[in-house]
């Protein structure tokens, strides 16, 4: 099953372009998706279908921090589409500029407030959960990843009053220990980046997603979920990670926080 990581609906510049889908191109990829036959709706529910044995062709749609364009832009292409989604917010952000974008962060405008993410709630998106604060939840102690797992979802589930089942791990990072915490907070399913399909029978706390780009046609996108995208930079990643995650953890001990 395909899954695909969206981020802002917006159009910018600079190293950080890919993150943001313009309206138009958005409109564009989905109608392309849609026009190939395919179903789209968010995590939880594509996950649930796929158990059921739907034998549909399936994508799950997801749109990771919660920047207000999603409201004002991404929700009113989704339902010309006839698409829903999985929006995952960070609690602690809400209102705010996404800070863990550091100077870039003005770009991308600020992320929805409580309200305008209830009104989100209900249009029919799923809310999910992206933590209480948006940094990497692999190198944080036993205490502070509870409280990232755990606060966040309650407050998601008690402001917005529904149940909240999906997870969104911040930068992607996660491990056993981290996916062990997912779970025990109460989600039923979790997503990373991936940059590959979601196969059958693979466990539901780490589900890869592929990332559409601005530059990405409606045929290229179509393309790109029928193919799965090149297997040598998630095992490059894949190999890389347990180094690289020892190398966070000795910069976060020194104030520091790598993504």
């Amino acid at each position: 099953m395909p899954a695909l990581m969206y981020h802002s609906v917006s159009a910018v510049g600079g190293p950080l372009s890919d993150l943001a889908v313009p309206r138009s191109r958005l409109a564009q990829q989905l109608g392309a998706l849609t026009g190939a036959g395919y179903r789209l709706v968010g995590l939880s529910q594509a996950l649930d279908e796929l158990e059921r044995g739907s034998t549909e062709k399936l994508i799950a749609v997801t749109f990771d921090d919660g920047y207000r364009d999603f409201l004002t832009a991404g929700v009113p292409v989704l339902a010309e589409a006839g698409a829903g989604a999985t929006l995952y917010a960070s609690v602690g952000h809400l209102g705010a500029p996404a800070g863990w974008l550091g100077r870039w962060a003005p770009d991308f405008g600020r992320l929805l407030t409580w309200d305008e993410l209830a009104e989100v709630a209900d249009a029919g998106i799923e809310i999910g959960n992206h933590s209480l604060l948006h940094h990497p939840l692999d190198v944080l102690s036993a205490a502070q990843l509870r409280e990232e797992t755990v606060r966040s979802k309650e407050e998601l589930e008690q402001r917005l009053q529904r149940r909240v089942r999906s997870f969104a791990y911040p930068h992607g990072y996660n491990g056993a220990r981290v996916r062990a915490a997912v779970l025990a907070a109460g989600h039923d399913n979790a997503t990373e980046v991936g940059r590959r399909l979601h196969r059958p029978g693979e466990r539901r706390f780490a589900v890869p997603r592929l990332q559409p780009t601005p530059t990405m046609t409606g045929t290229d996108l179509v393309a790109l979920v029928a193919g799965g995208g090149s297997p040598l930079v998630p095992q490059l990643k894949r190999l890389a990670q347990p180094g690289w995650r020892a190398v966070r953890r000795v910069a976060r001990a020194t104030g520091r926080n790598l993504t």
